[in-house]
């Protein structure tokens, strides 16, 4: 059998039902305690009411100490009586508050209230957890009566509900915010990094460069970016990107050379559901890059057929994916790249003339390091400071006479080359400077850093056994010179062990 209903409790509950749906309907914490506050007053006809949430890492009460107020009042959760309805989990009704040995008078104390009656109720969460406690002071003509904790409890176990709703709601926008603020922080540290001022321009050749990546930057014109391997393309590119109005759209970066002639189209344009077994839709670059910027490299390397649909899109700014019949509207600026000689291609055929006058709108050319050797030392200290931020290392330099060789080196493979040695320097390093003659010590691969050797000449008198014998020979003093006589990292070059080129040393006649 149920319990009964006390009477008079239907008269009160439309009224019930009507705060517990305003409160089921407020995500916001304080405003909804606020509410609660309030309207717990109301029904019971007392001077006020209070929620207290326990904080459990504190074993703390805390409660707000006036409807809207900032102010945040906290206690022990073991004091007073409202922390005893939260350690036993039952209700408190209390007629005289100053004659029980629970009430917690330090409160009335510090605010000049006087509490008379004093009404207690534990709040619980949907796994009947106690998350904190009311509380309603000062019944208006006498004490609270059983009917008025009828009221209470039943407030009390929405209320329940509503906070913690509330709570989970105010966590996740905390989060929110907080990965929106990182987000924003990372892009902005992405647009500083890659923009122009992210660019080492010490020389004119470089600054007139930058000058020219920022006037062209908020265009909508396509830019072809010619240049050697390595010489920092798809940087250039990232700076137009970056430095322009769609710095916050995507920046899609595809490499040509890298596709197979089978999935170009598809890796472009993308590719509907069906077209063959398996084969689900999906989007190709240009549509991941709409808004934004789709950067192709080695653009060179396409073959005509996909020439000719990128000049359609570039020409329309529609592409049709592969199966598909639906054209599909695009907003996508082009920047292209190459290390191919495009005039001579169109010569042969390979490259589409119109194609090409159509990305080489703006050319910028990014020269090979060897022509501008001023940037080197700059570019160098840059890529060092890198290596010590990535890895966390200790504070590491160059000294002068090393920055002085770095300039002075003629670096084939260009920026990329220039990184990856100082990589390798800073990674073997053991102390804060880096000078010449630990380089020495470790110097570049052998193929890199020897220079070309003379043929063996070969006459009528030599044989194959003293052909390939003089070429160790050489091939071995050549080890020695490289590494200042160092017979062990001569050995490592070499591919042998210290004895082994001991002996082979003995053999030639070679100190």
């Amino acid at each position: 059998m149920g319990s009964a209903v006390q009477p008079g409790f239907d008269e009160k509950l439309p009224e019930i039902l009507a705060i517990t749906q305003r409160m089921n309907s407020e995500r916001e914490l304080g405003a909804l305690l606020d509410l609660i506050a309030r309207e717990a007053t109301r029904l019971l006809d007392c001077d006020r009411s209070s929620i207290f949430l326990l904080d459990r890492e504190k074993n703390e009460l805390w409660s707000k100490v006036a409807l809207g107020s900032d102010q945040i009042l906290r206690f022990d959760a073991r004091f007073g009586i409202v922390g005893h309805a939260v350690t036993s989990g039952e209700a408190v009704n209390v007629t005289d508050a100053y004659s029980d040995s629970r009430f917690y008078n330090a409160i009335d104390d510090h605010s000049g209230y006087r509490t008379r009656t004093l009404l207690a109720i534990p709040v619980r969460n949907q796994r009947a957890e106690v998350i904190g406690a009311f509380e309603a002071l000062n019944k208006n003509g006498g004490p609270f009566t059983s009917r008025d904790e009828t009221y209470l409890l039943t407030l009390a176990s929405h209320a329940g509900v509503a906070i913690e709703t509330a709570q989970l709601v105010g966590s996740l926008r905390r989060s929110q915010d907080e990965l929106a603020e990182q987000n924003g922080q990372l892009q902005r540290e992405v647009e500083r990094r890659y923009s122009t001022h992210g660019i080492i321009c010490a020389g004119a050749r470089m600054q007139q460069l930058v000058r020219l990546i920022e006037r062209i930057a908020d265009s909508r014109v396509s830019v072809l970016i010619t240049g050697e391997s390595g010489t920092g393309k798809e940087l250039a590119a990232k700076a137009i990107h970056y430095s322009s109005s769609r710095s916050r759209k995507p920046f899609v970066a595809l490499n040509c050379a890298a596709l197979p002639e089978a999935l170009v189209e598809s890796e472009l344009f993308g590719i509907e559901k069906g077209v063959a077994t398996g084969v689900e839709s999906r989007m190709g670059h240009f549509q991941h890059a709409d808004g934004g910027t789709l950067f192709l490299d080695e653009i060179g390397d396409l073959s005509l057929s996909a020439q000719a649909k990128i000049l359609r899109v570039l020409q329309e700014q529609v592409v049709e994916r592969v199966g598909g019949r639906s054209p599909i509207r695009v907003d996508v600026r082009v920047l292209a790249a190459t290390n191919r000689d495009l005039a001579a291609e169109i010569a042969k055929g390979t490259f589409r003339e119109d194609l090409f006058y159509r990305l080489n709108v703006v050319h910028i050319h990014m020269p090979p390091l060897r022509e501008i050797r001023e940037e080197i030392p700059l570019l160098a200290s840059r890529f060092l400071a890198d290596y010590i931020k990535e890895s966390g290392g200790a504070p590491m330099r160059f000294s002068p006479e090393m920055l002085s060789k770095l300039a002075a080196k003629e670096w084939p493979g260009n920026i990329r080359q220039l990184r990856n040695e100082v990589m390798r320097l800073a990674a073997c390093s053991s102390t804060p400077v880096i000078a010449d003659d630990f380089w020495e010590a470790f110097p570049l691969p052998l193929s890199l850093e020897t220079p070309a050797r003379p043929a063996v000449t070969r006459t009528s008198r030599t044989t194959l056994k003293q052909a390939v014998e003089d070429l160790e020979r050489q091939m071995i003093a050549d080890a020695l010179r490289a590494t200042r006589n160092n017979q062990l990292q001569a050995a490592r070059q070499l591919g042998l062990s210290r004895q082994g080129l001991i002996n082979k040393m003995k053999r030639h006649g070679l100190s």
